[in-house]
């Protein structure tokens, strides 16, 4: 499904990614994890084509993103508030987002049904825009946005950052259960380690641009990941 090659990512002489091989089958939902500047978000930067690698590519379905756009009908991302349009309501905003994926108004309108939890009565027919909502409501938005369409890779950055303790539950059990679709491919990267061992069935950590673990989650993988990110403050403190 992915398919990562010798990607490094530089910027004059400081390399802030390194990653020889990885693979993300399609149906995984794959955390990534790491301290900052460990280069998650370049990594997913790189994926959706929004910087350029300095070496090595990524394809999706055979498909090298910096060659082709064939691979943009299957993809779905929220990194940043960037990827919002903060003039627009949040309907507009869905409506936007289900036009580009060829969806008609009414068929986002069913879609967004199911969110009504999620959204807690603070997103739809609230007559805010988008800029005007809090940091926890414009995640919200940013990422339903991203599901609208279904589409097969779905990229999310700190989803659970911003959000108050009832949502990120909620979040967590929305994730699961759109998980369980095979064809749906999760890719998530977070700092907290409790809810991404939570959601994901492999977890990297990355360091400083390279991959240092690759991990099955399992009922273990939470302590292992705190032990590991415990040793890194020894060292430094060592240092």
């Amino acid at each position: 499904m992915i398919s990562i090659q010798n990607i490094s990512k530089s910027y004059g002489a400081k390399q802030v990614l390194n990653i020889e091989n990885l693979e993300i089958p399609k149906g995984e939902t794959f955390g990534l994890v790491g301290n900052n500047g460990a280069g998650k978000t370049t990594l997913f930067s790189v994926l959706l084509d929004l910087i350029e690698a300095s070496t090595g590519f990524i394809s999706i379905d055979g498909i090298k993103v910096n060659e082709s756009e064939a691979w943009k009908t299957k993809v779905s991302a929220f990194i940043d508030d960037t990827f919002l349009i903060g003039y627009l309501t949040p309907e507009e905003y869905f409506y936007f987002i289900g036009e580009l994926r060829g969806l008609k108004k009414n068929a986002v309108d069913d879609f967004l049904k199911q969110f009504s939890d999620f959204f807690n009565g603070e997103i739809l027919n609230a007559k805010k825009y988008i800029r005007d909502l809090s940091k926890g409501n414009m995640k919200k938005v940013g990422i339903v946005g991203a599901l609208i369409g279904t589409p097969e890779i779905i990229v999310l950055d700190e989803p659970f950052a911003n959000l108050d303790p009832s949502t990120q539950i909620k979040l967590k059990h929305l994730i699961r259960l759109w998980s369980q679709n095979a064809n749906i491919t999760f890719l998530i990267s977070s700092h907290d380690l409790a809810h991404t061992t939570d959601v994901c069935n492999r977890i990297v950590v990355l360091n400083k641009g390279s991959l240092i673990k690759d991990i099955q989650t399992s009922p273990e993988t939470l302590r292992d990941l705190e032990n590991y990110f415990a040793e890194q403050i020894t060292l430094q403190e060592e240092l």
